[in-house]
């Protein structure tokens, strides 16, 4: 079976409240040095990143390429696809609780159309992103 590897590198200084870490995006060393805090992850981002904005953007990311794969399928290419994703982080329960994706593009053949429901088939070499349950897609 073939498989894709890919790490990232953290490393946190100090407790959890006052405590700061940076990570590296390893594998592709797209990223260095990148900081986040428990209060960019609760509270306001202030320049830093959080978990949630990483999960936000690889799951629009994986979605992206496993839509344009249906699409493409069936005989749709699109031309271009964006995709804004939500991740909501409930500080109370210490977990995500919903990630919302807006879905927009077009291709030359189709028609604009409003679809409120997700592809029902992921791409061969896209598989639909699963990382959180709690999914809604809107255009």
């Amino acid at each position: 079976m073939a498989t894709a590897e890919r790490r990232a590198d953290v490393v946190w200084r100090g407790d959890l409240q006052k405590g700061s870490g940076t990570f590296d995006l390893a594998s592709s060393e797209a990223v260095r040095d990148l900081p986040v805090t428990w209060a960019s992850r609760t509270e306001r981002p202030g320049g830093k990143t959080s978990p949630e904005e990483l999960i936000a953007a690889a799951h629009a990311s994986c979605y992206a390429m496993a839509f344009s794969g249906v699409l493409a399928e069936m005989g749709n290419e699109p031309e271009e696809l964006n995709i804004s994703a939500v991740c909501t982080f409930d500080v109370d329960q210490l977990k995500v609780t919903t990630m919302i994706l807006d879905v927009r593009g077009g291709s030359p053949t189709s028609t604009p159309k409003v679809s409120r429901t997700p592809p029902s088939r992921p791409s061969r070499g896209a598989p639909s992103p699963t990382p959180c349950a709690a999914t809604w897609i809107s255009n």
